[in-house]
């Protein structure tokens, strides 16, 4: 049991700071210039603002679940108490069906965020081209200055006029550089790590739910076998005194 305790109070450690790592990173999502500046433009066929906060609220709660295992499996070893133990393995669970399907979609729908994305850049450039709304050239000019991008490779023709007015003056020479890859690019490299992220938390959750249930068990059984043995000595009735001395009664 010593060794479980050991291994178990460093997983609940990694397994702490792994929580605090995906609540550090769906904040940084949620508030990051990059990442907002799509979010927020007001486009009706914007969907990617829907993946944007639902991604944040189930970071959070994903997080909440991580952290809260933690401490109850420190709990639980400490005190060694059975109902802490199968709190800790009830949170490594749920943490784990949380899990599972993120990753899931994450493999099933590795282009719909950035598809997302670069659609929302595409209206906004198309509606500057056609000078639709003043508004739209600044919500691309702060889109240009994000990502250190100028304009795309536009089929309908000379872009050199938007991409003047919209690029900071330190990428103008850059004028025609695809704002579309870099987005693509800068989005790759983020779910990337949001993958191996969710990989390590996977394989220690699961190690956590193995741990704490083996730890259950070991304190279920010692305490049964702490009862074994235990034995009450009584004087039997039927012991009479004969003689000034005790002597068994003969049947």
């Amino acid at each position: 049991m010593r060794t479980t305790k050991c291994q178990l109070l460093v997983t609940s450690l990694c397994v702490m700071l792994l929580g605090l790592s995906i609540a550090t990173l769906s904040t940084v999502t949620h508030y990051g210039l990059h990442f907002t500046l799509i979010s927020n433009i007001s486009l009706e066929s914007n969907a990617y603002r829907a993946i944007h906060n639902a991604a944040f609220y189930f970071g959070i709660c994903l997080s909440m679940a991580l952290i809260l295992a933690a401490l109850l499996s420190s709990a639980a070893m400490v005190r060694e108490s059975q109902c802490l133990t199968a709190m800790g393995f009830f949170c490594f669970a749920l943490a784990f069906c949380g899990l599972i399907p993120a990753a899931c979609w994450r493999y099933t729908h590795s282009t719909e965020v950035e598809n997302s994305m670069m659609d929302v850049y595409d209206l906004v450039y198309e509606e500057v081209r056609r000078n639709i709304s003043s508004l739209r050239r600044h919500e691309l000019t702060a889109i240009h200055e994000a990502f250190l991008c100028c304009g795309k490779h536009s089929p309908f023709g000379d872009t050199t006029d938007i991409e003047q007015e919209t690029c900071p003056s330190s990428r103008v020479h850059d004028a025609g550089q695809d704002c579309l890859r870099e987005i693509q690019d800068f989005l790759k490299k983020h779910m990337d790590f949001i993958s191996t992220l969710l990989g390590v938390t996977i394989g220690f959750t699961v190690y956590g739910m193995i741990l704490t249930s083996f730890l259950w068990f070991s304190i279920h059984f010692s305490s049964n076998l702490d009862r074994k043995g235990k034995y009450i000595l009584r004087e039997r009735p039927e012991w009479t005194m004969l003689c000034g001395g005790a002597v068994p009664h003969l049947h």
